[in-house]
This record gives C-alpha cells, sequence and structure tokens, in this order.
C-alpha cells in the first residue's frame, strides 16, 4: 500500500498540491525505509549465525542479532555458547545473561561449559554463581572439574615454601621430617570468597606438627603415621575455604635430629657459664674483702704506731712536770 501512494504523493509534489500530513507521511517512510535497509545489511553479516542457530534449536531472533551486532557483541561467541547450552539441556540461560556477561568481561563459553558440566555430574551450579566466580578472577571450569575429580596437593609444597618436609618434635626431643599429601574437592558453596590452597597448606603443615608434638614419643609415629593424619582430621581444617579435605595421606617420615638433647646439653653449657659468673662473682668479692681486711689492718697499725708514740712524750711531760718523782718518792 505504502509503494502505490508513494508515486500518487510523489505526484502530488509536482502538482504542488501535497499537504502536511502527506510531507509527514513521506518523511516517515524515508526514515522507515532506511531502517529497514539498515537492518537488512546487518542482518545479512550474521544470517550464517542466525540460520546455524535456528537450525540447531537455539531460537536467537533476527533483531535480537542485530542488536549484538549493533552493541559490538560478538555474535560467534554468544551464538556458539547458545548452541551448546541448548544441545546440552541447559534451557534456563538466556541470550541476554550470556550478552550481559560478555560486556562485563566474562568468559562466555568457559562459563558454559563449566555448567554443562556441572549438569551432567549432578552438581548444584546457576548462571548468577558461575558468572560471579568466572568474574572474581577464579576458573569456574577448573572448580567444577576438581569437584568431580579431586585434587591432590603436596604438603608442603617446596615450590611455594621452599621447605622439603615438616618438622616436628615429639615430647621425647627426638625431630620428625614428614612429608604429606591432602586430596581436595572444590567446595562450589564456598568458592566465592573462600581461602585458597596457599591457606590449606599453611592449615595441614600446623596441624601435623602440632599433633607430632603432642605423642609422648616418636616411636608411636613412626610405627602408626595415620594417627597424625586422623588428628589433623578431625580438626576441621576445611573450613572457611574453597576446598573440602578428602584424605591427607603421609607420605613419608623420616627421624632428624635429637633436638631435646642438643637442647639439654645447651641448657647444661648455659647452666655451667651461669654458675662460673656467680664463682667468678664469689671469688672477687673475697679478693676485694680481702683488700678491704688489709687496709683496715694497716690503719689499725697505724693507730698502734700513733698510740706508742704519744707515751713517751707523755712520760717526758710527767717528768717535768715533777710527777713522776713526786710519785717515786
Amino acid at each position: 500500500m505504502l509503494s502505490t501512494s508513494l508515486p500518487l504523493m510523489l505526484a502530488q509534489v509536482d502538482d504542488g498540491s501535497i499537504t502536511f500530513v502527506q510531507m509527514l507521511l513521506i518523511g516517515v517512510a524515508i526514515i522507515f525505509g532506511l531502517i529497514l535497509l539498515i537492518f537488512f545489511a546487518v542482518f545479512a553479516s550474521v544470517f550464517s549465525l542466525w540460520f546455524r542457530a535456528f537450525m540447531s534449536g537455539a531460537m536467537i531472533g533476527p533483531l535480537q542479532m542485530v542488536v549484538m551486532k549493533l552493541k559490538k557483541v560478538n555474535p560467534q561467541i554468544i551464538v556458539d555458547s547458545r548452541i551448546m547450552a541448548v544441545q546440552a539441556g541447559l534451557s534456563n540461560v538466556t541470550t541476554n545473561a550470556m550478552e550481559s556477561h560478555l560486556l562485563a568481561g566474562g568468559r562466555v563459553p568457559l562459563v558454559v561449559r563449566a555448567m554443562i558440566a556441572a549438569h551432567r555430574a549432578q552438581i548444584p551450579l546457576d548462571w548468577n554463581t558461575a558468572a560471579a566466580i568466572d568474574l572474581a578472577g577464579r576458573n569456574v571450569l577448573e572448580a567444577v572439574q576438581t569437584s568431580v575429580r579431586t585434587k591432590v596437593i603436596d604438603c608442603p609444597d617446596p615450590a611455594r615454601s621452599g621447605r622439603p618436609t615438616l618438622d616436628g618434635i615429639a615430647k621425647d626431643g627426638i625431630q620428625l621430617k614428614a612429608k604429606a599429601r591432602v586430596t581436595v574437592r572444590t567446595n562450589i558453596t564456598q568458592l566465592i570468597g573462600g581461602a585458597t590452597e596457599e591457606t590449606v597448606i599453611a592449615r595441614v603443615g600446623e596441624g601435623i606438627v602440632s599433633a607430632i608434638g603432642s605423642c609422648e614419643t616418636h616411636k608411636e609415629v613412626l610405627a602408626n603415621p595415620m594417627l597424625i593424619a586422623k588428628a589433623v582430621l578431625a580438626k576441621g581444617l576445611d573450613s572457611q575455604t574453597a576446598y573440602e579435605i578428602v584424605s591427607i595421606d603421609i607420605a613419608d617420615i623420616d627421624v632428624g635430629d635429637n633436638v631435646g638433647a642438643r637442647l639439654q646439653a645447651d641448657q647444661a653449657e648455659a647452666d655451667m657459664r651461669i654458675a662460673r659468673a656467680h664463682a667468678e662473682e664469689r671469688r672477687a668479692a673475697a679478693v676485694a674483702h680481702e683488700q678491704e681486711m688489709r687496709a683496715l689492718t694497716q690503719e689499725n697499725q697505724a693507730e698502734v704506731v700513733l698510740s706508742e708514740a704519744s707515751v713517751p712524750r707523755a712520760m717526758a711531760m710527767a717528768y717535768r712536770q715533777g710527777l713522776l718523782r713526786a710519785g717515786n718518792e
């Protein structure tokens, strides 16, 4: 109808009898035609993707494909991810959610593969949680795979701590060098904000050292290393972490130094030095007292000499005064 009326209105323009309403309709028709032209031009560039999505049952509308192109969203990623989700039975993942996650800097194909793996393994994981884990910088697919297939962590990890063994000392003073292997799986519910592998390694290491230190003798640990593993597992070290500890296995345990004997020898040496210091202090005090006594003796001898010197003087004074003669008479 618009195509038949447009020549008529153009002819009326030539006659000069066109009205304002007709001019408005002409403008609207031109704008609408330009929009359709742009739409078909953009849709032509994504027609193959739309057709592939249509044949796969992904059901992405032509207008939505054009809008994705205009928003500079890569339609190839959205279409491939949508097809993967639909073919795997994830019908609740919408195209708009994928676009939003892609515009936020997320990895849409990785999140979709993670949701497919979780769906097949019957692990509860919705799109919002998976997208949040991905935007937090975690590898959500690796997290789901670790939930299905456990992961083994060396404790200690020489690449991180630089120490090959965990050194603990039993109550009898014998040092034990232990190596453990911790089997964990991802705890999806605590993956956001939960502690990482470093925290698990640190907690397990502290638990092993504490368990060795609580044993009466090192022979108990050597006879049954599982005592350490049971004691560590009973502490619930996986609390508030992104992993759930499945098992702790003592891979190797060796006897180290006799730290108790060495400490006792060091203590004895220290006690001997203290005793020597006290003896030296008493000797110095005795020497000082001896010197004081010698000085006091010299002082008393000087007083005796002074007293002896005053006797002749007193006798001479007595002779002069006649007291000595008078006494003899």
